[in-house]
This record gives structure tokens, C-alpha cells and sequence, in this order.
């Protein structure tokens, strides 16, 4: 019997390029080949699109050797539902197609969890992993994402958002004073990972938060600072049956700033399962996620962050259509704290995408 081919989409055009090759070793590590047949798919920094040979090692894409190699064949994933997969160009006599039947795209931020490749997937028929157009879409912008779960009523940060074009510091700075106060967040509306976030105490150091975060995006947002522990929920499911992890996960940065290197590469952050707040504060928070995971459209599976408040409330931080898949990360670290292993996670992903639901 032929095994489901599984196109796992890695690297991208994108900040996040190096978090995207960590998840796809991660991926390729734990998926179960019994059941499924892996295509690894790695997109250069420069868009190129190039399909692996059979025994690429995670190790070789997780350190991004892997585009040495010289068995890489330029690919590119065709619209035409009739090809439903890859179009190989560099095999003798011209191309050649090689069928499909799912994408899991590990890509993280822009082009990859912002709705194109999963626009794509959709022209061509393939089901994907994960959350839709719509949703990536609307997730990936923190300002629409804001949007939405305010109009529901679903608690979360104040904010304002600003762009490029209309920059005017001292204007900003006013309108934060008034309806923010002092320290604000400044971050790419557009981005994850934490990258071109950071903390601004005062008017003074306003513009230098600023330019970090116009760096990565035309559009910016600022949020109040927030007096809470950072919790996130893992929650998983089509929009029917979305459910979230029994225990959420508490994150504790040893620096101010949960940034990029905290989440993936110097171990400057404490992470508790179960978080340590109480049951019923718990219990509300996951009641919340599943009801953002509902508003925002979401499918598949995305990792809802708050802050659990003194007061025993909460207020919702962002939603990750795409979250980290590396072996520190903490969506796969709650599921496998509710029973599932890794490999299991993967194949229930890869179900729910072939199930699909428009």
C-alpha cells in the first residue's frame, strides 16, 4: 500500500528563517515513516525552492548545511490541481512531477504563517497543516488579531498601532502617555518569534523601540505593560472540536524580555508545567483559548499566550498559528505532558489536515 506523502516545507524568506530550520529537524526527527513518506522541501533566503534527497539528515538542516548538498533538484509547487504536488526541474529531459497529498508547512513568519503558503496549498488542492488563510492571515497581524478579540470581547492588552509612513514620535508619545502609560512594549505587527520587540520605560527611549521594530515591519504595535505570569495554552482540533491541554505552560524569563534567544538558543528561560497559578484561574484561561481559537477561525492546532493577572483574571498576549516545534518549545512540551508523544502529535496534525473542513 503507498504510504501518504507528506511535503514538510522548511527555512523561508523570512527573520525566522534559522527557528523554521530547528522545527523542520525536529519534524523530520520524530515523524513516523512507518505511516507517512517525507518530502523536505527547504526554501533558501532568496526564495528558491530545492527538494532534498531521501537521506538528508535534521542535523544537516537544523545547522543549514543542508543547501550544500549536491543532490538538491530546484522544485516549485504548482497551482494546477491536475500536477497536485511538486514539479521537479532539474531531472533529464525537462521536469517531472511528484504527487503530494499534505503540506506541513514548519515555516515561521512571513511567508509561511502569514496565509501565502497556505494560499498556495489551497490553489493547488493539498491540504495543510494547520490554520487556513484566513486565520494565518488575521494572527499573524498583531493589530487585526486585537482587532477581532476586542469586537468578541475577549480580554487583552491596550494598544496602539502605528506605521512607517505616519511616523510621528512625539505624537505617540503623547497618545501613550494618555491612554497607555508608561513602560509600553513596542513590536512588528507582523512578526514572531519576539524578533524587533522591545521595552520602552519612557518618551526617551521611544524612538530607539521604534526603529527596532520598523526595522522588521511598516507596521508597528505598542501594548501596555502587563503585570502578570506568562502563560500559554497548546490547543488542537478543527473548528468543530477545538480542545485545549489539560495543564498549561508558565514561562519565566530570566531576563526582561522573553526574546529570540530566551525561546530558542541560550536558555535564559524557566518553564513550569503546570503553570503555577490556580485551578480556576486555569480552567478560565483555557476556556479563553479555545474561544479565541474559535473567533479568529483557527484549525489545526495554535498556541494561545496570556497573562494570568493578580486578580485572578487574565488578559490574552497573542495567538501562534505556528508555534515552535524545537525540542524546548512548549506546544509540543503540553502535549506530551497530556499523554502524547511527539510522533503522535505529528500524525494527529497531519489527520486533521487531511480531514479538513472549509
Amino acid at each position: 500500500m503507498n504510504k501518504t506523502k507528506v511535503a514538510v516545507l522548511f527555512g523561508g524568506v523570512s527573520s525566522e528563517h534559522e527557528v523554521s530550520l530547528l522545527t523542520a529537524a525536529s519534524v523530520l526527527r520524530n515523524i513516523d515513516r512507518q505511516r507517512w513518506q517525507v518530502l523536505a522541501v527547504g526554501i533558501t533566503r532568496d526564495g528558491r525552492w530545492l527538494l532534498c534527497h531521501e537521506d538528508i539528515t535534521p542535523d544537516a538542516i537544523a545547522d543549514g548545511s543542508w543547501e550544500k548538498d549536491p543532490d538538491l533538484c530546484h522544485v516549485l509547487l504548482s497551482p494546477d490541481r491536475q500536477h497536485h504536488g511538486l514539479i521537479l526541474l532539474d531531472v533529464p529531459g525537462g521536469w517531472w512531477g511528484s504527487r503530494v497529498d499534505v503540506i506541513f508547512p514548519a515555516l515561521h513568519g512571513r511567508n509561511g504563517e502569514d496565509g501565502t503558503i497556505q494560499g498556495l496549498a489551497r490553489l493547488a488542492g493539498i491540504p495543510c497543516v494547520g490554520c487556513g488563510v484566513l486565520s494565518s492571515a488575521l494572527c499573524m497581524d498583531k493589530d487585526m488579531t486585537k482587532t477581532v478579540l476586542t469586537a468578541r470581547g475577549i480580554p487583552n492588552a491596550r494598544w496602539l498601532a502605528a506605521c512607517r509612513e505616519d511616523r510621528d514620535d512625539a505624537a505617540l508619545a503623547g497618545k501613550i502617555g494618555t491612554e497607555l502609560g508608561w513602560p509600553v512594549f513596542v513590536k512588528p505587527a507582523r512578526a514572531g518569534s519576539s524578533v524587533g520587540v522591545s521595552r520602552a520605560e519612557g518618551p526617551e527611549g521611544l524612538a530607539a523601540a521604534l526603529d527596532t521594530a520598523f526595522a522588521q515591519d511598516r507596521k508597528v504595535i505598542i501594548e501596555e505593560a502587563i503585570r502578570g505570569a506568562e502563560v500559554e495554552c497548546a490547543v488542537i482540533g478543527n473548528f468543530r472540536d477545538p480542545e485545549a491541554a489539560p495543564s498549561l505552560g508558565e514561562i519565566v524569563p530570566k531576563r526582561d524580555l522573553y526574546d529570540y534567544e530566551g525561546k530558542y538558543l541560550d536558555g535564559s528561560t524557566d518553564l513550569y508545567i503546570p503553570a503555577r497559578i490556580p485551578g480556576e484561574q486555569a480552567e478560565a484561561i483555557r476556556r479563553g483559548a479555545v474561544e479565541a481559537y474559535r473567533a479568529l477561525g483557527c484549525t489545526g492546532l495554535a498556541r494561545v499566550d496570556f497573562f494570568a493577572l493578580p486578580d485572578g483574571g487574565y488578559l490574552l498576549n497573542e495567538v501562534n498559528t505556528l508555534p515552535g516545534f524545537t525540542s524546548i518549545s512548549m506546544y509540543p512540551k503540553l502535549m506530551t505532558a497530556a499523554g502524547m508523544t511527539y510522533s503522535e502529535l505529528l500524525t494527529r496534525l497531519i489527520q486533521l489536515a487531511l480531514e479538513g473542513e472549509d
